[in-house]
């Protein structure tokens, strides 16, 4: 299974590419894994959050294929330890999906079509992290969990 983990448009920060670049090489090692940036949908006419939601929701729905394993990163979605991803992980990679997509929204988060098309919903923490910081954090959480899944050293329970 494919790993692809999706974005709502370019960061804007430098520091972010540079962190996330080695983490994407290191994925590399363990699994076909690739970083996919869907463009950002253009503030033309000064769209409020609904519209760029929905707009922006239109996009990801149209990328999906139907036997994707969609799971949105988001703030009001399951919390889980770095081990108990690493199972999550372990678990997923066994399904007959031939995706498993990680979704982070933009500023605004997601459409509710593309709430109910998820198959999952990720929290990385009880605190809220900008759009672009978790792209850098969930990186780094996707690298440790396959170090553990191979009883590497990286992580230190």
């Amino acid at each position: 299974m494919k790993v692809e983990f999706w974005l709502i448009g370019k960061t804007d920060f430098p520091y972010l590419d540079e962190g996330m670049s080695v983490y994407e090489k290191r994925l590399g090692h363990y699994l076909p894994y690739a970083t996919v940036v869907l463009p950002d949908v253009k503030n033309t006419g000064s769209p409020q959050p609904p519209q760029l939601k929905q707009k922006e929701g239109d996009v990801v729905l149209s990328r999906l294929k139907p036997d994707d394993f969609l799971v949105l990163l988001d703030e009001r979605g399951r919390q889980l330890s770095s081990v108990e991803f690493a199972t999550f992980m372990e678990q997923k990679l066994q399904l007959s999906s031939k995706r498993l997509i990680f979704l982070v929204g933009g500023a605004w988060g997601f459409s509710e079509q593309v709430y109910e098309r998820a198959d999952f919903q990720l929290s990385l923490s009880k605190m809220t992290f900008s759009h672009q910081m978790v792209r850098l954090f969930f990186l780094e959480q996707l690298y440790r969990a396959m170090t553990i899944l191979r009883g590497e050293l990286y992580h230190n329970e």
